[in-house]
């Protein structure tokens, strides 16, 4: 049968469109109209445009498709109006869940993120099962993705076949927007990085991310949650790896946290009078003062999750931003 990807332009989805390419399976796309389709280029998928929020073009997306993979979000860590992002992330989950229960279909994997679960913030990996509230969510991302993920655990105890996977930050190819990950990464390729707050991040190959997805159709409980995530790294390792990678120097200085927060205040200032994006955002400011490390030995075990070097990662990322423009050779 037909298998169902949402958000297949997007950075995760990509990677998990060419991994069910590879096992021989039939791809249809669910795509917004107007939509940037550059990672779609190329590829033998019925594209099916409408909208997650809009319940007939789901009905019509999910129609005939045995398995179903909700990865589309609006991520942004700044917006000028947060109610679209409630709108897509939140409405549109419950409406392309309920579409996929009613349609029949045998597994529905929903994409969250490790940004909605719980994390101790001093260090300590999180879990699936770390105590969290929606007010322990810092920023409308956060608190959208966590109401998301509510949705998505009410229709699995209804009954419906959803499967929770959080990745936590993916690297490699195919980051068009780019993700934050991925805009730190194309920052210190253009010799922007001077300096780095003292925090940390669970990085993954997002190939990996996509092979979770699989594994989460195929092996996971319904109304359960598997981090698909790999290596706890503080902020100063990941350069010192992208700067073994490219000969680019690693920032030395540490910038204390009052001074970043500063820093994004004026930013968001500015962006208000501009409409443009801050090239500080506050709320990832804000997010930086945890550790934000996990643990995915759950999705290791249950799963088979693999767990392949994030150097090779990092790699594929620094390569195919420096081919396609976002960087200098």
């Amino acid at each position: 049968m037909t298998a169902l990807v949402t958000g297949g332009t997007g950075f995760v989805g990509a990677h998990l469109v060419r991994a069910l390419l590879r096992e021989g399976e039939s791809v249809r796309c669910l795509v917004r109209p107007g939509s940037d389709r550059r990672n779609l280029a190329d590829l033998h998928v019925e594209v099916v445009e409408g909208d997650i929020t809009d319940p007939f073009a789901a009905a019509r997306a999910v129609r005939g498709c045995g398995t179903v993979f909700h990865a589309a979000a609006l991520y942004q860590l700044w917006v000028p109006d947060p109610a679209p992002m409630y709108r897509v992330n939140v409405g549109g989950t419950r409406t392309l869940l309920a579409a996929a229960g009613e349609a029949g279909a045998k597994r529905i994997v929903y994409t969250s993120t490790v940004g909605a679960l719980g994390n101790p913030g001093d260090g300590r990996p999180g879990t699936e099962t770390t105590p969290v509230t929606l007010a322990d969510m810092v920023g409308h991302y956060k608190r959208s993705k966590f109401l998301a993920e509510q949705e998505a655990l009410r229709l699995a105890r209804a009954g419906l076949p959803v499967v929770i996977v959080n990745p936590s930050a993916p690297v490699g190819a195919y980051d068009v927007k780019p993700t934050p990950t991925g805009q730190m990464m194309v920052d210190f390729l253009r010799g922007r990085m001077r300096g780095v707050l003292r925090t940390g991040l669970n990085l993954v190959a997002a190939s990996d991310v996509a092979t979770g997805h699989l594994l989460a159709a195929e092996r996971g409980k319904a109304g359960e949650r598997y981090i698909l995530g790999h290596a706890n790294l503080m902020l100063e390792e990941i350069f010192a790896l992208l700067a073994r990678l490219t000969g680019i120097p690693a920032p030395r200085l540490r910038v204390p946290y009052v001074l970043a927060y500063a820093a994004g205040v004026a930013a968001e200032v500015l962006s208000r009078l501009t409409g443009r994006p801050p090239r500080i955002p506050l709320t990832g400011v804000r997010m930086a003062r945890k550790v934000m490390f996990f643990d995915a030995g759950k999705a290791v075990r249950e799963l088979g999750l693999p767990q392949t070097p994030v150097e090779g990662a990092l790699r594929e990322a620094v390569d195919w931003f420096t081919a396609h423009g976002y960087a200098g050779r």
